[in-house]
This record gives C-alpha cells, structure tokens and sequence, in this order.
C-alpha cells in the first residue's frame, strides 16, 4: 500500500491519473499532448516514468497493440485504502454524528 501513497504524492501522476479518469486507453503521446494543455510541461521520458511509478503500484495497467501502448487506469489498490479505513457517511468531517 506505500507504494499507493508515493505514486499519488506526485502532482504529475495524480495529473495523468485524472488524466486517464477522464479518458482511459491513452498512449504516452496522447498523455503528453494532454498534460501540456493542463500547463503541466514534463518531457516525454518524465512522463514514461511516472506512468512506471503508476504501474508499480497497481493504479495503471498497459496493453500492448502492435507499436501501440495503450495506458488505463486501475482502481482496485484505491478500493484497498477504503477498506482498510472505511468511511462513515453518517459522520461529518469532525468524525461526530
């Protein structure tokens, strides 16, 4: 689960996560192009390697189709987290009912 907090701790791959949120199967162009219009400037190599960050932790997985690698996201080491500290929709953000 460390590896979740790291991985989300990063502006840049919370970027591509909302990134792949909005559109899932993306390549690592279309991530670049994408986060250069959300005014975050990371080189090709720099975004590679967050999305490594992402895929070492669970959050992004990568298909392969002929010269194409397509990028999704990943929620189920999320739903982990809330397992393991769930929340209580009754309380407030005080943690009183």
């Amino acid at each position: 689960m460390g590896d979740v907090f790291k991985a989300l701790a990063d502006p840049t791959r919370r970027a591509l996560l909302d990134e792949l949120q909005e559109r899932d199967g993306q390549t690592l162009f279309e991530l670049c192009t994408r986060l250069i219009h959300r005014g975050v400037g990371s080189s090709r190599q720099a975004v590679s390697q967050h999305l490594d960050v992402l895929e070492q932790a669970g959050l992004v997985r990568r298909r392969r189709e002929g010269r194409y690698t397509f990028h999704s996201l990943d929620t189920s080491p999320l739903r982990a987290i809330t397992r393991r500290w769930r929340i209580d929709p009754e309380e407030d953000s005080c943690g009183s009912a």
